[in-house]
């Protein structure tokens, strides 16, 4: 009998391993995945303080797909949050209103710098992670790419 029970424990645990490993892959893989940035100009080295990519179609193609496959774990599918992290498509809605354009401008720079800061050193807050840091990861390239998808996804509320 003690062998029986063996076997029927050892035949549930090899069960309930297998179960719980193919749902954990199945929510993808939590890696930060590689971003083509091919058919968009080359920033250098030296970081822009600004979107270069505004309006740019190619951008936008390629910080849809990058988004997607980065970003929308936490920050919600079409950038559309679920309450995990902030909804991204506000991240300028207070420059929106704006009438003054100087001001606007400015206020789109800033907005722009806050998004990079925050892209490429991560945030943390009482040593906690909430963020990674992006920076190594993807280019600089990826990330205004990204924030051109950002732009486009903007909810004017």
């Amino acid at each position: 009998m003690p062998r029986i029970r063996l076997g029927v424990a050892a035949a549930v645990t090899i069960t309930l391993s297998l179960y719980f490993s193919l749902n954990v892959a199945a929510h993808g893989n939590v890696t930060p995945q590689a971003v083509d940035t091919t058919g968009l100009a080359a920033l250098g080295e030296k970081w822009r303080d600004e979107n270069p990519y505004k309006d740019n179609k190619i951008a936008l193609r390629i910080g849809t797909s990058a988004y997607t496959q980065n970003c929308a774990r936490c920050h919600g599918l079409d950038a559309v949050s679920g309450g995990i992290a902030p909804d991204l498509r506000q991240l300028d809605r207070d420059c929106v209103s704006l009438k003054n354009e100087a001001k606007k401008k400015a206020c789109y720079k800033e907005v722009d710098a806050y998004f990079l800061g925050s892209i490429r050193h991560g945030k943390v807050r009482n040593g906690a992670v909430y963020m990674p840091p992006f920076e190594g990861v993807f280019s600089q390239e990826a990330m205004w790419a990204i924030k051109t998808y950002l732009e486009d996804r903007r909810a004017l509320n």
